[in-house]
């Protein structure tokens, strides 16, 4: 899939994340093309202020997103549709939850790692299908949520709006 793959793909999880944002409901805090303070520090390997993640650039978010999730999730050897699906997934819910998620659905060890019977297992499914079941999935996670009532609408269309690119680029990859 490559980097277009990642490119695309990150297109689409930045048009659903903001500017700076600090919401008080919000446990992540501060936030910036959303990466939140905790992962701003963790990739620059220090503390940081909330400043520091105002100042957040595009692309320092980018690397942070291809470190972090992406690469996590080996989304350069997912099908088409599959990786963007699964990488705003990880986006929002964690990698491990996001992949355990995706295992689950292919019937593979849920290890929350993809290895290799899980990349056979995503080549070897209908993409449509997994992208469908992720997207109930990762609903049924978030609705779960103390913080559903007061994000929930946003998150749901988020949800179906990566949904219905992904499917889209599954259609065109075929």
């Amino acid at each position: 899939m490559a980097l277009a793959s990642f490119d695309r793909s990150l297109a689409e999880v930045l048009r659903h994340e903001g500017g700076f944002v600090q919401h008080p409901a919000d446990p992540g805090g501060a936030t910036k093309h959303g990466i939140t303070r905790a992962t701003l520090s963790r990739f620059r390997g220090r503390p940081v202020s909330v400043e520091d993640v105002r100042a957040l650039t595009r692309e320092e978010a980018g690397t942070i997103y291809r470190r972090h999730y992406w690469d996590a999730v080996r989304g350069d050897e997912l099908p088409a549709g599959v990786d963007l699906a699964l990488f705003d997934f990880a986006v929002n819910s964690g990698p491990e939850r996001a992949v355990r998620r995706l295992q689950g659905i292919l019937g593979v060890p849920a290890d929350g790692v993809v290895g290799p019977r899980t990349l056979a297992a995503a080549r070897n499914a209908e993409a449509a299908d997994v992208i469908r079941r992720l997207t109930r999935a990762r609903h049924t996670f978030l609705s779960g949520l103390a913080s559903w009532p007061i994000f929930g609408r946003g998150w749901r269309s988020r949800v179906l709006a990566v949904e219905q690119e992904a499917l889209r680029l599954d259609r065109s990859s075929s």
